[in-house]
């Protein structure tokens, strides 16, 4: 079993290509269907902002540990605008791409563990853990 994986995301290929590598790994680490599903889904979502947002980035896939448990942390970085207001991202229902706005927060609801570093100008990185119960 692979323990960790990269994917690029500068076309919406990068995006269903992160989903996939993400599910197949959360599959063989021991997640049930549902959580396979909330895990692709973050993934999506991750890879499609870096998509919408900047020029390329990456989504990064790997297996932890901790203790007993064993989980999948998804590391999402990209060298874009940086996002301005976080606090306002982080707000369900707010969307600067006309979406459903249910990208940021949908994704910390459906993780664990979740974190966003952000930078004008510089660049986001977002972590995101699922531990297996």
């Amino acid at each position: 079993m692979r323990t960790q994986s990269s994917v690029e995301i500068g076309t919406e290929w990068g995006i269903v290509s992160a989903r996939q590598v993400g599910r197949e790994l959360s599959k063989e680490i021991g997640f049930n269907n549902v959580d396979q599903a909330r895990i692709a889904t973050a993934i999506s979502e991750l890879a499609r902002n870096i998509y919408l947002y900047t020029e390329n980035g990456l989504i990064g896939l790997e297996v932890v540990e901790q203790g007993h448990s064993k989980g999948i942390k998804i590391v999402a970085r990209d060298e874009g605008p940086g996002i301005e207001n976080l606090r306002e991202a982080m707000t369900d229902g707010h969307s600067s791409s006309n979406g459903l706005g249910a990208g940021l927060p949908g994704v910390k609801r459906l993780m664990n563990e979740f974190d966003i570093e952000s930078e004008l100008g510089k660049g986001t990185v977002i972590t995101a853990t699922k531990w297996l119960r």
